[in-house]
């Protein structure tokens, strides 16, 4: 008899110290708090011949929380001067394959020079190991 009590606060302990884990029975997705997001406050349209919203479609007034921090950061987009829009036109859009055709070795190159090929063939570093070599 005396074995059923000890029984009793020994699966008690158990599970009081199983909720302490990480895994295990009382393991559960929490919400992140730092993820919550104030909705926008009701407001009364000053027109009321609007038409309803189509179902689905977002809000106008919503902003993910995302899009709030950038803008409380670095602003909201900033218009482009006439000196980006005039050499943006002037350098139109690549062509979709520049990346392949750049990197196909049967693409043809001009040669530069050999102060150039030795930059490009000079091996990787920070430079400890480099030597400067006056005349030649």
């Amino acid at each position: 008899m005396r074995k059923i009590p000890a029984l009793f606060a020994l699966t008690g302990m158990a599970t009081l110290l199983a909720g302490c884990g990480s895994t295990g029975l009382f393991n559960r997705d929490r919400p992140d708090e730092f993820a919550v997001q104030r909705q926008a406050p009701l407001v009364i349209p000053p027109d009321f011949a609007l038409t309803p919203p189509a179902p689905g479609a977002p809000r106008p007034s919503d902003r993910t929380t995302a899009t709030q921090a950038q803008d409380a950061l670095f602003g909201a987009p900033a218009p482009r001067s006439e000196v980006e829009r005039t050499a943006g036109n002037r350098a139109g859009t690549a062509a979709a394959s520049i990346r392949s055709t750049v990197g196909d070795p049967a693409t043809n190159t001009v040669a530069k020079g050999d102060v150039t090929r030795d930059i490009i063939a000079a091996p990787q570093g920070d430079g400890r190991e480099a030597q400067a070599v006056i005349g030649g």
